[in-house]
């Protein structure tokens, strides 16, 4: 009785918006009630969002993959290719600007540009590419790479990851993606990557672009084998560096596919252990704006349910993507869809940009968008079916 009072106790403060430890938080998330655990975090979020608490987000964008060329040969990952494989592929700039040209026809947003580490791509290659699309297509934003990338890039072309995040960041990159977080501390980290930097040298990347005006995301990738206690170690790690920069405009945890990986599913995270850290998110980083649901990787019906959890937004209409979905993500969804999901939630859906602001407010089913082409996969080397809609002409970007 006194546990669960304590328990009870220690909710009680954090929905109220105080700060709480991460042996607390760990606690709450072994042993606090499921539906206790969401409402506290329900009621975190209203608090945040005040008179637009009714509102949930999804952005469209597009996945761009540059190259399958990769040294890191993470052991959860079915997407790369060993560099001197031949399954390698690399897409030439001209087949990067057609999918960029699509996306701003779907009313696409954003794009991740997202590959491998080639062994052959420094500063310069992304400068190159990132230039291109800014000058072809300037009303995307380039939200894309990470800290594994800028490690990479910088040690590529022998220059420090401050100069990279400057160059690539004059060049066109707008933000940095969660990349690469995998999971930060050390012992599970190096069990899955072991080739990748640390994750404090990660979380040291991401402050240097912080303090250089370049915000980012920040991702967990659950159901590899950590244990409930790296969990919460990870999200404290991203609030005490939050506590610095305030860079991090998001939280973002996914589960681990098991498919096609070395990992090949000895360890997998439940929908429960997901919604929980959902709610342990909302309520833990008391300095992050956003937490976003991934229907992507744990199903629709569970990223609708992360919105009764904390969440505020329910990710992406993803017109491409090849990396998960190798892994075995097989969730497709559309924008109707995803609007529809929101609706039934009880939330106002809404078109978001990159920052968060609201582009388009769904408050009138009868205004709701009919286009059936906005649909996530059009383009896809994983899925049966990605078809890269021949129908859609590219754009004159001059």
């Amino acid at each position: 009785m006194t546990e669960n009072a304590d328990l009870q106790s220690v909710l009680d403060r954090a929905a109220a918006g105080g700060r709480i430890t991460p042996e607390e938080a760990l606690e709450l998330y072994r042993s606090a009630p499921l539906h206790a655990l969401g409402q506290a975090a329900d009621a975190v979020r209203r608090r945040r969002y005040g008179s637009i608490a009714h509102i949930a987000t999804y952005i469209i964008e597009r996945n761009i993959n540059y190259t399958n060329s990769c040294v890191t040969a993470c052991k959860f990952c079915a997407f790369y290719a060993p560099p001197k494989s031949d399954k390698v592929w690399t897409r030439p700039l001209e087949d990067i600007l057609r999918r960029c040209a699509e996306t701003v026809e779907l009313g696409g947003t954003q794009i991740m540009f997202q590959g491998g580490h080639h062994p052959d791509y420094g500063v310069e290659y992304y400068e190159e590419h990132f230039s291109a699309i800014k000058k072809a297509f300037p009303q995307l934003v380039i939200h894309s790479l990470g800290a594994s990338e800028i490690e990479h890039m910088s040690r590529i072309s022998g220059v420090s990851a401050e100069e990279a995040i400057r160059r690539i960041h004059a060049a066109g990159l707008d933000s940095f993606a969660g990349a690469g977080a995998e999971l930060l501390p050390a012992r599970p980290r190096t069990a899955i990557a072991p080739l990748k930097e640390s994750g404090e040298r990660w979380l040291e990347i991401m402050e240097i672009a912080h303090s250089l005006g370049v915000e980012s995301t920040s991702t967990m990738l659950m159901g590899t084998g950590e244990t409930n206690a790296e969990r919460i170690e990870h999200l404290r790690m991203i609030r005490d560096v939050q506590d610095r920069t305030g860079g991090f405009r998001a939280f973002i945890p996914y589960t681990y596919q098991p498919e096609n990986n070395h990992l090949k599913g000895r360890t997998q995270a439940t929908i429960f252990e997901y919604l929980r850290m959902i709610a342990i998110a909302r309520l833990f980083l008391d300095n992050v704006a956003h937490i976003q649901g991934s229907w992507l990787t744990v199903g629709k019906e569970a990223g609708q349910l992360s919105l009764h959890y904390g969440a505020d937004d329910l990710g992406s209409v993803m017109l491409e993507e090849n990396v998960v979905s190798s892994a075995g993500a097989r969730h497709r969804s559309n924008r109707m869809e995803l609007i529809d999901l929101i609706r039934k939630a009880g939330r106002v859906p809404a078109q978001r940009a990159t920052t968060y602001e609201h582009l388009l407010v769904h408050d009138d089913p009868a205004n709701d968008p009919v286009d059936d082409r906005v649909v996530s996969h059009i383009s896809s080397t994983a899925i049966e079916g990605g078809t890269a809609h021949p129908e859609l002409k590219l754009i004159d970007a001059g």
